[in-house]
């Protein structure tokens, strides 16, 4: 009879249970908190304004934006022009509402309302994100709706929404990864005046971030890469051997196991020398021989182990500029007993000209 008594008991008690926990289930909603633990706090009463943003939020989440929208803006033309409290979060709301139904340049004005007009709000770094993420599909091809179609490149639009991001939210990682990508955006694109520049900025505003070296290698290879030739402007390559030099000193152990900066360094020495080779030929095309032998000689001095030093070396043994330094040999004993009048300054093999130095001297 106890027995049954209990059975009775317990049935009752999780009949009661059940029946409570369903009513605060209708009653109550969960939010969930940093540290992972759920937060039980009230559902909006239905007809409020916070029940409607709750309805859009919750629209939004099971892939129904286009009725979220809506919803939000019959709110927004009754209350945009008032005081409330709510206004901010159904701006945020309608243009992620708009950017998950497609209408993405459309909910740049939703945002672009929030971050102008509630700079102080708890929803301004939520909109900046998402105006990032719509540059991000910007920048990546995707296209603005003109009559329904998409037809207009809004690649600009994407780029100018990754500088306002850098801008509105400096010092941020969100900020921090706005500028990356637009440098990397922009060497993608062989744009690379704008994305050495774009690498510089990030650099300069973020020098403790772990992509610093990084942004110092495609640095260097935008400089090397805009090189055209000897007869272009060769400011890129001086900007490049500087770069290469903080390298080093910054990251020495990666430089060395690499070789990466010694390979590039040879590259851009013999590059610079070839540019001031070039000029020297065209002063002798123009028979101004006194400018050739300066260029010629500051050539040698300043680049002496490249190729064009020693193009640079033959031209002047040619037009008799500079003369061949004898070359001595020590006198060995079997020389001696042999040949005692044997010559010891014999004449230099011709192809030994490239390891010779060259001396100018004056005709």
């Amino acid at each position: 009879m106890s027995i049954t008594k209990h059975l009775l008991s317990a049935v009752l008690l999780a009949s009661i249970l059940g029946s409570t926990a369903n009513a605060q289930s209708s009653e109550s909603e969960y939010q969930l908190k940093p540290d992972g633990s759920w937060n039980q706090t009230a559902a909006p009463e239905p007809g409020t304004d916070a029940f409607v943003m709750a309805d859009a939020s919750r629209l939004i989440a099971e892939g129904k934006p286009g009725k979220a929208a809506k919803n939000l803006g019959t709110w927004l033309d009754k209350n945009k022009r008032s005081r409330n409290p709510y206004i901010a979060q159904a701006f945020t709301l309608r243009g992620e509402a708009r950017l998950r139904n497609n209408d993405e340049y459309q909910a740049l004005y939703d945002l672009e309302t929030v971050i102008r007009d509630f700079s102080s709000s708890d929803y301004f770094l939520t909109a900046v994100e998402l105006e990032y993420e719509i540059g991000m599909l910007y920048i990546n091809g995707l296209n603005r709706k003109f009559l329904g179609l998409r037809l207009d490149n809004a690649r600009p639009t994407g780029e100018e929404l990754l500088i306002r991001v850098q801008e509105r939210v400096p010092g941020s990682a969100l900020a921090e990864q706005a500028a990356m990508d637009l440098a990397d955006h922009f060497y993608n694109r062989r744009e690379l005046k704008l994305a050495a520049e774009m690498y510089s900025i990030f650099r300069e505003n973020y020098p403790k971030s772990t992509r610093q070296r990084e942004a110092m290698l495609r640095e260097i290879e935008c400089h090397i890469a805009r090189f055209k030739g000897p007869r272009y402007d060769g400011s890129g390559l001086v900007d490049a051997k500087l770069l290469i030099e903080q390298y080093t000193k910054a990251y020495p152990g990666q430089a060395e196991r690499s070789g990466i900066t010694e390979g590039l360094q040879s590259w851009i020495d013999e590059s610079a020398a070839q540019q001031v080779l070039d000029t020297a030929q065209w002063y002798m095309k123009t028979n101004d021989d006194f400018s050739a032998k300066f260029i010629l000689t500051r050539l040698i001095n300043r680049h002496p182990v490249t190729d064009a030093a020693r193009q640079a070396t033959e031209i002047m043994l040619d037009k008799g500029w500079i003369t061949r330094e004898p070359q001595t040999e020590p006198e060995t004993e079997s020389d001696t007993q042999s040949d005692p009048d044997a010559s010891v300054n014999p004449e230099p093999h011709p192809d030994s000209d490239a390891d010779q130095s060259a001396k100018g001297t004056d005709q």
